[in-house]
């Protein structure tokens, strides 16, 4: 049997042998997707040059009423260059991010052709061949640009589940690779929120960073009165390329949608966009610190930091600094000294920490980032940055509880029936697709709940991983699950990176420890 040349196909349907039914011909899908790539870059290219144009004929009128002396002139004409002076840089930044936007995409898309000509065993190598240079491009690019760009960078460098292998291999060293602001800019953005100077503000003042990331950087400071205080600043300048960055990365993330697992990319998309935008305003997160922080006051070996509420705006927080060493470094040191249970310990309260926040609070700090915890010299966990944090629904929560209370008992309808209640939809409609995930789900739990973490078998290895995601994906391809709701992204985005430290470390937990007092407390209050 002579197999037929896929040129209606992508290059990820082709490595996966996936049965596809297009409703267009093939040269016009393929030009479809050309087209929209140039219309989006010629439309971003078009509005760039027309604000160009807006605000010189702006800064001609503001100009003649400076000449004329009237009032208000000169704050006018100011307001409009500084608005100017941005232009260049919105016009280079459209250009660099663009470019390569446009080769990865470019590059994807010839792929589909290319991949005719590799014979069958050869395929895959060459596919992550690909994947792992354009992964590089992005990475180095938002390197350079950093914004919005180098925080999706590190938001997908935790998505194993969206992203191929070499795409997260490449995009993990920017977990810390954000370049410091210098100090007068800083000194200038605390200046100009807080309407005071420095030294009228803090005692001391640390000029070098102990923290730097893709929206601000976190500087050690002194009170008057004597507290010890983290200083947390906002990058400039970040709200005038927020909307280019983030226009140009759904672009690049519809171009290349068909090389990805079928999935919900417009939820993440969005999603990523709404917490990246909500972090641009240390108010909220300020709120949120406050909420978590009394929320887990009672709670034994686990610390949040307060905020001061009067040094705080939208693009400085102030709050309590606590010292301690970082979460990763604290488990290795354990490790390497042969304290296992103090291991087991630590994750236990990590894993305790997001179930009840989870469960029942509704509202948790969504990037468990390791270097977002701290272990202070009294063995307490501490839980820092609550830029990226999610307020689920109550409708939500009790739908995840009846899923987690139906994966215990082994009952795989109800956990499908109730996660198509909760949003999710599949392409055919039926539910086939949601029982794999729950199969997959349940065996996990009740694996973590009804044995103990020190027998053979308990974590699984690199391969056990490997296969039960390739066999989920095989099952997700011939009937993609079209619809997530939003909570549930960044709920995947905690357990995912949470699951990643604990197959690591290999803890010995009892979970029916920490999982059930959180499940038992809300069935009893339904039943009452």
């Amino acid at each position: 049997m002579t197999k037929s040349k896929p040129t209606d196909q992508s290059a990820y349907d082709q490595e996966h042998n996936m049965d596809t039914t297009s409703t267009q011909p093939p040269r016009q899908d393929g030009l479809r997707v050309w087209l929209n790539v140039m219309n989006a870059s010629l439309s971003a290219l078009e509005q760039t040059v027309w604000q160009g144009r807006e605000l010189a004929e702006q800064a001609v009128t503001a100009w003649k009423k400076l000449a004329q002396g009237a009032e208000g002139a000169r704050e006018e004409y100011q307001a409009i260059a500084a608005q100017a002076a941005q232009w260049p840089e919105r016009v280079q930044r459209m250009k660099q991010t663009g470019w390569m936007l446009t080769k990865v995409v470019g590059s994807y898309r010839l792929w589909g052709i290319r991949s005719a000509f590799i014979p069958h065993r050869k395929t895959e190598r060459a596919f992550n061949k690909l994947h792992r240079k354009n992964a590089r491009l992005f990475r180095d690019v938002s390197l350079t640009q950093g914004g919005a760009f180098l925080k999706v960078g590190q938001l997908l460098s935790a998505r194993a589940d969206i992203l191929p292998k070499p795409w997260i291999e490449e995009l993990r060293v920017l977990q810390d690779q954000a370049k410091p602001v210098p100090f007068s800019d800083i000194r200038s953005t605390i200046e100009a929120e807080l309407q005071d100077t420095l030294e009228n503000l803090f005692l001391s003042f640390d000029q070098q960073p102990i923290a730097a990331a893709s929206i601000g950087q976190v500087h050690s400071a002194q009170l008057h009165d004597g507290r010890r205080v983290a200083v947390k600043v906002q990058r400039p300048g970040l709200e005038h390329i927020m909307d280019l960055d983030m226009g140009m990365l759904k672009l690049f993330a519809n171009s290349i949608e068909s090389m990805l697992p079928p999935t919900d990319l417009d939820t993440i998309t969005g999603e990523i966009e709404r917490s990246i935008r909500e972090e641009l305003d240390y108010r909220t997160e300020a709120k949120w610190m406050q909420q978590i922080a009394d929320f887990l006051e009672p709670v034994n070996g686990v610390v949040v930091p307060h905020p001061i509420a009067r040094y705080n705006t939208k693009k400085v927080l102030v709050s309590q600094f606590i010292d301690g060493t970082p979460l990763m470094t604290a488990l290795d040191q354990r490790q390497a000294d042969g304290d296992f249970a103090g291991v087991s310990d630590l994750l236990g309260r990590l894993l305790d920490l997001y179930l009840r926040q989870v469960l029942q609070s509704g509202v948790f700090q969504a990037d468990p980032h390791p270097g977002n915890f701290l272990v202070t010299a009294n063995n307490e966990l501490v839980l820092l940055d609550f830029g990226c944090t999610m307020q689920l629904t109550d409708e939500f929560r009790e739908g995840y509880f009846q899923v987690l209370g139906a994966a215990l008992m082994g009952e795989r309808d109800t956990m499908s029936t109730t996660l198509l209640k909760m949003g999710f939809k599949t392409r055919s409609g039926n539910p086939d697709t949601l029982l794999a995930f729950a199969d997959a789900l349940l065996s996990q739990i009740q694996k973590a709940a009804f044995k103990l973490s020190s027998e053979d078998g308990y974590w699984p290895t690199p391969a056990e991983i490997a296969a039960q995601a390739k066999e989920l994906m095989m099952k997700a391809e011939a009937d993609p699950v079209e619809k997530l709701p939003a909570e549930f992204i960044m709920l995947a985005r905690v357990f995912t990176t949470l699951g990643g430290l604990f197959v690591h470390y290999k803890p010995k937990l009892d979970v029916n420890q920490y999982l059930f007092p959180h499940l038992v407390g809300p069935a009893l209050s339904q039943a009452l």
